[in-house]
């Protein structure tokens, strides 16, 4: 599944040509605060884009799992001579326009009981 996105943080200050050392909050101590720039997005302002870091529940292995809400759309993508089902997932706290295309078999794997636009 896709990375979804928590903050906005402040830059501290840059670490090398692609990483950024971010100001986290106490919740996420045991997290390093340093990130490359392809696990950043620039802030637009917006608060329903925000999670509020109370509603953020980590795993003990520090992964952040949203949930899906619905299947909006389906799609298919073809790679040489295999023919791969995708679904566009929204993602619980995220906008319909923030939603991610994901694997058809992955999605239903893990959520049985989602239930997609055609149903």
């Amino acid at each position: 599944m896709n990375l979804r996105v928590m903050g906005p943080f402040q830059i501290l200050k840059r670490v090398g040509s692609v990483a950024y050392q971010l100001a986290l909050p106490p919740q996420l101590s045991n997290l390093h605060g340093v990130f490359h720039v392809s696990q950043l997005r620039t802030y637009v302002s917006n608060n329903s884009h925000v999670i509020a870091l109370e509603s953020v529940q980590l795993k003990d292995n520090l992964i952040f799992k949203p949930k899906p809400i619905r299947i909006i759309d389906k799609s298919t993508k073809t790679l040489r001579n295999k023919v791969i089902p995708l679904v566009k997932v929204v993602w619980e706290g995220l906008t319909s326009k923030e939603a991610t295309w994901e694997l058809e078999e992955e999605v239903l794997r893990q959520y049985p009981k989602l239930v997609d636009v055609g149903t």
